[in-house]
């Protein structure tokens, strides 16, 4: 039985600030990418989504290597007598850059499916670019972006690679599920590990069905089911 729950109120608090990241950061690079011609979006694109195609310990390595004490963020940070490496700031920046791209094509593919008439409609009316995706493309891909949002913390969520690399497993400050799960197989705890695999199972599985259901809501919105019932 599971005697410590520090590894789950770890693993949502990396979980959902990550998520936060990928929103802050993911939504305006799915909008800039969908509805402009910037110069190399071919490059720029397959950038953003590398992390999801590459090993999660060859993210975490190079992740290592910036915020480590010979990187460049690391070394900034040292000369303000902070560190990142072996915190559950690292862990959490580990699960954001993991997690990034399933924001980031959620939202670019919500965005491209916009009637392109009724943001060059804004822009006549006067709206600036700005309030052009904040009042007019945000909104309506909405549906998209929260789809992106659960898939980025089911992801997040079950981040293991690259949060062994750069945050470690400290138990109480970095060790997330995985970690326990990993750790507690290897040293033979199997009941332990059991019981951190049904529920890290039941939290994903219950993700995944809240993602189902919104799509499936949506639709019947879209449709007018949802306005007739």
């Amino acid at each position: 039985m599971i005697s410590d729950f520090s590894p789950l109120l770890i693993s949502l608090k990396t979980s959902l600030s990550a998520t936060l990241i990928t929103i802050i950061i993911g939504v305006p690079a799915a909008w800039i990418v969908a509805s402009y011609n910037v110069r190399f979006k071919g490059l720029l694109d397959s950038i953003l989504t590398l992390p999801m195609i590459l090993p999660p310990t060859v993210a975490g390595f190079f992740l290592l290597v910036l915020l480590g004490k010979r990187g460049f963020v690391g070394r900034l940070l040292e000369r303000m007598d902070m560190s990142l490496i072996f915190t559950w700031q690292a862990a959490m920046i580990a699960a954001a850059v993991v997690a990034f791209p399933l924001m980031y094509k959620t939202a670019r593919s919500a965005f491209e499916q916009i009637d392109r008439n009724v943001l060059d409609a804004a822009r006549l009316l006067g709206a600036s670019e700005w309030k052009v995706f904040l009042s007019v493309a945000v909104p309506m891909a909405w549906p998209g972006i929260v789809a992106g949002f659960l898939l980025s913390f089911a992801r997040a969520l079950g981040e293991f690679g690259a949060t062994m690399m750069v945050a470690g497993n400290i138990p109480g400050r970095t060790q997330t599920i995985p970690l326990a799960i990993f750790f507690a197989a290897e040293g033979g705890d199997m009941k332990q590990a059991y019981a951190w695999v049904m529920l890290i199972f039941a939290i994903s599985l219950a993700m995944m069905a809240l993602m189902n259901y919104w799509n499936e809501y949506h639709k019947r919105l879209v449709s007018g089911e949802g306005r007739r019932n």
